[in-house]
């Protein structure tokens, strides 16, 4: 039996978010969350936000199998966007990392010519940027970002290896849950690529400044994994 290795990477980079009650002045931070499939604890995975620069950012991951699961991940996979704060937009620079199966990821995004090129899954990359496109890191703050603003944007394209995907984006409601942190307020949002029928949903806490505490990935009516909050630092 193997853990679905894209199910768990899709996941783990839907749910990072960023720590920051004003959602114009990011604060740097490092979250540690674990993965559950059919309940049992999979992986490990921590999401971390660092300033390099003015306006500049690296927000990075490294998600990591346990127990009986590293058959399934030998590896960790990680993923890290360097990304500028340009009119309160963010603008993805960078993107590095290492996919699934242990192959490199290295893109450049040039705003200049609208292009984004480099290798990704041993093939070359060279595409057409449409205006506000994103990185598989780089979205999640965009996203949170204009959802603590109160102007979640209804679809985004996002650059994932070397194809260009839309994904839709909508506010569900409210719930407040329980997490390691304690009982939080949440409010949920699902994000999902156009015309699929598997989507992530996620509870973001306002108290913490749109922090992700909980996400699931859900194809039809089946949750396949769920991501839940262990710690925060900032």
């Amino acid at each position: 039996m193997r853990l679905p290795e894209r199910v768990l990477a899709l996941i783990l980079l839907a749910a990072c978010g960023v720590a920051s009650a004003d959602p114009v002045d990011l604060k740097p931070f490092r979250a540690t969350y674990t993965a559950e499939w059919k309940g049992i604890t999979a992986a490990n995975s921590t999401m971390e936000l660092k300033p390099i620069g003015p306006d500049t950012y690296t927000y990075s991951s490294e998600n990591s199998a346990r127990g009986l699961f590293r058959m399934a991940f030998p590896d960790a996979l990680t993923q890290t966007s360097t990304f500028k704060i340009i009119d309160g937009r963010v603008v993805p620079l960078t993107f590095r990392g290492m996919d699934e199966k242990d192959r490199p990821i290295d893109l450049t995004f040039d705003w200049q010519k609208n292009r984004v090129t480099g290798t990704a899954k041993e093939r070359s990359v060279d595409l057409e940027l449409p205006d506000g496109a994103q990185d598989a890191m780089s979205m999640q703050i965009a996203s949170l970002r204009n959802l603590a603003s109160g102007k979640l944007q209804g679809k985004i394209w996002m650059i994932d290896a070397n194809k260009l995907k839309e994904y839709e984006l909508a506010q569900e409601g409210t719930a407040r849950i329980e997490t390691e942190l304690g009982e939080l307020d949440t409010v949920i949002y699902v994000s999902k690529r156009a015309n699929s029928d598997r989507f992530t949903r996620t509870w973001v806490a306002p108290v913490l400044g749109y922090l992700p505490v909980k996400a699931e990935s859900v194809r039809g009516k089946k949750v396949e994994v769920t991501l839940l909050i262990q710690s925060v630092d900032r």
